[in-house]
């Protein structure tokens, strides 16, 4: 049955998209595979390991969203993207695929990166607007001196994020290397300012030596210093912003206990986007990749309850018959917005581009793509 939800976000798709949602996936996949036969080497479709299985299937590279842009980048074929994940996502691809070295490379021409749905979003990218960001390090800079603060921003955040870091001596970082980041941040500055998702930052420090009472957390709906005391931001080592990723925040440490309680010798593989209740009492906590890593690499008959998304957990259990594999929560847990790229989506996208008529490009400016850049290039320097 159609939800209320969906029906009023048939009801925005462009005249155009409508006639897609009446074909069968046989027929959509079939025009699909059309379009990537006439692009060739040309086209690179990438698809977030969240995704859907039918879109992931379509996908000529899976991975999560800076590991694509970067294989993307990296091809010297490549004059579009077809991007299955969501804005932040395309953003980066735009600005890797396009920055002075690889457009030299291709004497100037652009390589279009397209995001079949411009409403799959990131509900945590978009806690942390730069305005907000901004505003908050003015505040900041009343109580402590601000050339004292290293802002660290996830690669989850929109490009403007990333700017303001490479503005401001600032880095990005992945749930991979936040570790490395921290330390390399700490090198220059006695604290950090890390946003947008407060448990990546939180569970990370914590395994530094950091404590929770060193770790403020900015409300950047509080009006005075993010709901904290001028004591609280003196007394930081990280500054914390409120903000956290909607699958990742249903895990809980009940869930954690009834599978220990109901599964004896299951081990608990979590992101570290969960909450620290969850991390703290998991048996390993890492990124997609590693969590992916561990799960291969884990011998027949090993049993495992997943705290990350979904569709991943899903394809992990079906790639893994030899394993027991369950998703952590309950609850049905997985990314509504990057949900929103369907076949139909892919379909339309995909032959708009083939007739020359492009749909919903993402292009980064320049300014917000060279100050990016500083950030970025800062975090592929540390080891």
């Amino acid at each position: 049955m159609e939800t209320l939800v969906q029906a009023r976000l048939d009801k925005l798709a462009p005249a155009s998209l409508k006639p897609y949602k009446s074909l069968s996936n046989e027929e959509l996949a079939a025009r699909i595979a059309k379009v990537r036969r006439d692009f060739g080497p040309k086209l690179l479709i990438l698809g977030h390991h969240y995704q859907q299985d039918e879109v992931i299937a379509h996908s000529d590279l899976r991975g999560d969203s800076y590991q694509l842009s970067q294989l993307a980048a990296s091809s010297s074929d490549c004059r579009y993207i077809v991007f299955c994940g969501v804005h932040f996502m395309a953003e980066t691809a735009d600005i890797l695929a396009n920055r002075p070295e690889k457009l030299a490379e291709r004497n100037g021409e652009r390589v279009a990166v397209v995001l079949p749905d411009l409403g799959a979003g990131c509900s945590m990218a978009d806690m942390a607007a730069i305005d907000q960001v901004e505003a908050a390090w003015q505040d900041l800079g009343e109580v402590i001196d601000t050339n004292d603060i290293t802002p660290v921003t996830y690669i989850n955040s929109a490009a403007s994020l990333k700017a303001f870091c490479g503005r401001h001596g600032g880095i990005v970082c992945t749930s991979s290397n936040a570790r490395a980041v921290l330390d390399w941040a700490y090198q220059r500055t006695s604290r950090v300012f890390f946003f947008p998702d407060q448990h990546l930052g939180r569970n990370t420090a914590l395994k530094m030596g950091i404590t929770n009472d060193q770790m403020p957390v900015w409300d950047p709906y509080e009006p005075e210093f993010g709901g904290n005391t001028e004591d609280a931001i003196r007394r930081s080592k990280v500054v914390l912003w409120k903000g956290h990723c909607s699958v990742h925040q249903m895990f809980k440490a009940e869930h954690v206990a009834l599978f220990r309680q109901h599964h004896p010798g299951i081990k608990i593989l979590v992101h570290p986007e969960c909450p620290q209740e969850v991390n703290d009492i998991a048996d390993i906590s890492g990124s997609t990749s590693k969590i992916i890593d561990v799960v291969e690499k884990a011998p027949a008959g090993s049993k495992w309850a997943i705290g990350t998304e979904l569709h991943l957990v899903n394809r992990l259990k079906q790639e893994h018959p030899e394993q027991e594999i369950h998703f952590l929560s309950p609850v049905v847990c997985m990314c509504a917005t990057m949900y929103r790229i369907d076949l139909a989506h892919l379909c339309w996208s995909l032959e708009r581009l083939a007739a020359g008529e492009p749909v919903n490009i993402i292009r980064v400016d320049d300014t917000t793509t060279e100050q990016s850049l500083v950030a970025l290039s800062r975090m592929l320097e540390v080891k």
